[in-house]
């Protein structure tokens, strides 16, 4: 017995370890892909070796790669993994397959349906929820099993031990690793982020001021040109324009600079209470003029030490983007300051048109934008800006929904 459950247990790590060495680094849409096909094939195997105890009965971990493929994942993600399931049970065949394909749909219909709130649990939490899902599954069984059984005797509370413990032990150890593979996934993307930025920052304070002095002589000779009375009104017509997209090139310029590393003349120890009253009171007419309405609360008592301009320069660009995103329909602007745990939560909501999961994946990166004119160096200047006062943006959004 001892043998088939190590065995089993490798056969439960294969996918994590497979995964590491080879997919970890791919698309993510191809990542799910990868994990699906190699959670069903370890559910196989699981089901091929069982393990035997010596009383004469026997079970399988075939529920362990489920049940995390279906919190994980939800209904669409695990259901190849019901169909090969109970497919290769019909094939094993013997006594218990209408019982087995019975179960996997009863916990087919019910463990999905904790995916949502699964996944926005913390780590440690996350562990627990699955051990504890996992408890229940084996336990329903056995509850199952019992009703085959004229009396419960020895033999049947022996089964009961074993198969528990071997559950709930195997589904917390992969769980852990799974969490911690998960957590170095994201101090990883959060490093190069950080990377990215830094030298976003030290780029753009250099070559900013280079560009604006030109900009700025060209500026103001092309302003005295359009005063003379010598030209045509077509010459006159390019100046504009060329004014127009001179002023532009600046409007570009200054997003470079807002980029750049924190002032100490700007440097202020606050609770933010004043940079997002300033910066709601002056986005009010523009959301006013796209008929959305803004909702402020403000409950902090906490103060952090950052750069005044760039935190009200990151605000007024995160609110316009949700003002933006309402213009068509109009909406409401939800902006909640509170204090949690020591740490200060900027909650920005809109009821706009939201982005899809690739879009959300790109936010931040230099020269993305999901505007026809947009440059992307608003949401770079923000990723910027958070990241320098060591903070943590998390953006949840649902196309259609905001």
């Amino acid at each position: 017995m001892f043998e088939t459950l190590l065995l089993n247990f490798l056969i439960l790590l294969f996918p994590v370890i497979l995964f590491l060495i080879f997919f970890e680094n791919r698309p993510h849409s191809y990542n799910k892909i990868v994990l699906i096909l190699l959670s069903t094939v370890t559910m196989v195997l699981c089901m091929t070796v069982p393990i035997k105890l010596e009383i004469g009965f026997i079970f399988d971990l075939r529920y362990i790669s489920f049940i995390i493929v279906a919190l994980f994942g939800g209904y669409k993600n695990v259901f190849p993994l019901y169909l090969v399931l109970n497919i290769y049970r019909f094939y094993l065949g013997g006594d218990g397959t209408l019982q087995s394909f019975l179960f996997s749909t009863v916990i087919f219909i019910l463990v999905p349906i904790l995916s949502k709130k699964f996944i926005q649990l913390n780590s440690k939490n996350r562990i627990l929820c699955a051990a504890f899902v996992s408890f229940l599954t084996i336990g329903l069984y056995l509850l199952t099993l019992s009703l085959f059984f004229e009396t419960l005797n020895k033999e049947f509370w022996l089964l009961t031990f074993h198969a528990l413990t071997t559950h709930v032990g195997m589904m917390i150890i992969i769980m852990i690793l799974l969490e911690q593979i998960i957590t170095n996934m994201k101090n990883r993307e959060r490093y190069l982020q950080s990377e990215r930025l830094n030298l976003v920052s030290e780029l753009s304070a250099s070559v900013a001021h280079e560009i604006r002095n030109p900009l700025t002589v060209t500026n103001g000779f092309l302003q005295l040109l359009n005063k003379s009375k010598t030209i045509t009104l077509e010459e006159k017509r390019y100046i504009e324009l060329s004014l127009q997209e001179l002023n532009r090139a600046e409007k570009i310029v200054s997003d470079f600079l807002s980029l750049a590393k924190p002032q100490s003349e700007n440097m202020v120890y606050s609770n933010l209470k004043a940079e997002t009253e300033y910066t709601k009171n002056l986005l009010i007419p523009y959301a006013t003029m796209h008929q959305v309405d803004v909702q402020f609360i403000f409950n902090n008592s906490l103060n952090k030490r950052y750069d005044r301009n760039q935190i009200q320069q990151c605000l007024i660009n995160l609110y316009k983007n949700g003002i933006e995103a309402m213009k068509e329909n109009g909406g409401t602007l939800f902006i909640d300051i509170s204090e949690q745990k020591q740490n200060i939560v900027i909650k920005i909501q809109d009821t706009g048109i939201g982005m899809t999961k690739e879009e959300v994946s790109r936010l931040g990166k230099p020269f993305y934008s999901t505007k026809e004119e947009g440059t992307g160096l608003g949401m770079l200047m923000v990723y910027s800006t958070i990241n320098k006062v060591k903070g943590i943006i998390e953006v949840e959004s649902e196309k259609g929904k905001g």
